[in-house]
């Protein structure tokens, strides 16, 4: 972990992010003590489950929508 200075750190700051968002960590430090550490943010997929087997079991009844619409618009023309 590279620790820098609040000082460095305001200089450099655009620097310091992509060092960060390749993977390294950094720490911030005032009077030589550290204050606050720049990580990468944590690798979450934020995938949505899978619905396929949900999706198998509703049962549709009726006529499709499709044959639904198309009659309405033979209708609506006469």
């Amino acid at each position: 972990m590279k620790a820098v200075s609040v000082r460095e750190a305001r200089a450099r700051f655009r620097a310091l992010l992509n060092m960060v968002a390749s993977g390294e960590e950094i720490a911030i430090l005032r009077r030589g003590k550290q204050t606050a550490r720049l990580v990468p943010p944590a690798r979450t997929s934020h995938r949505l489950p899978d619905l396929t087997a949900f999706r198998r079991t509703i049962r549709l009844k009726g006529t499709p929508m499709s044959t639904s619409v198309i009659e309405g618009r033979r209708e609506a023309r006469y």
